[in-house]
């Protein structure tokens, strides 16, 4: 459904997005953020489902700066390298990865033609709550498991778009006294807690959970359209 294009940030960088259009006109659009596995098939097929809801999917590549062309499985060692990964984005000077999300929006707007929302998953996730609270030409957002996004440092974040976080109460990287102070500082974010663990919504993985997965992408749907009408 979906092909990569070549998208430049505001510093000069190229860096590729796998971009999903809908039958007809999009009804708006949607940044998806990666996992720390790359853009991948499973990242593609969240990018295409979104398009098969009539929106425009934007899925840009955050590992470009450290390493271009990552695709990663869910094995273990996979696991290792798109940590080290994350590490060395996270490392980057100045905004690292944050323009190249910023284009990502910036495309997603004008291919679209409308309003623009993100949704990212574990690392994605992270990124997603920081887009929400840094970047412009949002107007949703929705976190999918964000992986640190209950450090002090990130609640400390203030949205400037409406959020919608999802977690899982087995999550081991997310424990629920972080969940609930992360609700305690943001009652404006629309929080959902499911019995599922890291990971909930790949159906690559062996955490996936099919009810907690379609009921998550139910209450984003529903999110997006009403934001983004």
């Amino acid at each position: 459904m979906g092909q990569f294009t070549t998208l430049t940030s505001a510093d000069g960088f190229s860096f590729p997005a796998y971009v999903a259009q809908p039958a007809g006109q999009p009804r708006g659009a949607v940044v998806v953020l990666q996992e720390i596995f790359g853009v991948n098939s499973h990242i593609r097929a969240v990018a295409d489902r979104y398009a098969a809801a009539g929106y425009l999917a934007v899925a840009p590549s955050t590992f470009e700066r450290v390493k271009p062309g990552v695709e990663l499985g869910y094995a273990d060692a996979d696991m290792g390298a798109g940590f080290e990964l994350k590490t060395a984005v996270d490392a980057l000077p100045g905004e690292g990865v944050m323009p190249d999300i910023q284009a990502a929006i910036a495309h997603a707007a004008q291919a679209g033609g409308g309003k623009v929302g993100i949704v990212g998953f574990c690392w994605g996730g992270l990124l997603s709550w920081r887009a929400a609270c840094a970047l412009k030409g949002l107007s949703a957002a929705v976190v999918y498991y964000g992986g640190g996004i209950t450090a002090e440092d990130e609640i400390a974040r203030q949205p400037q778009c409406p959020v919608l976080a999802h977690f899982g109460d087995q999550d081991h990287w997310i424990p629920m006294e972080g969940i609930e102070a992360f609700k305690k500082a943001h009652s404006e974010v629309e929080v959902h807690v499911y019995a599922a663990n890291h990971g909930f919504n790949c159906d690559q993985r062996g955490s996936y959970n099919e009810a907690a997965a379609a009921l998550a992408r139910e209450r984003s749907l529903a999110f997006f359209a009403r934001q983004l009408a």
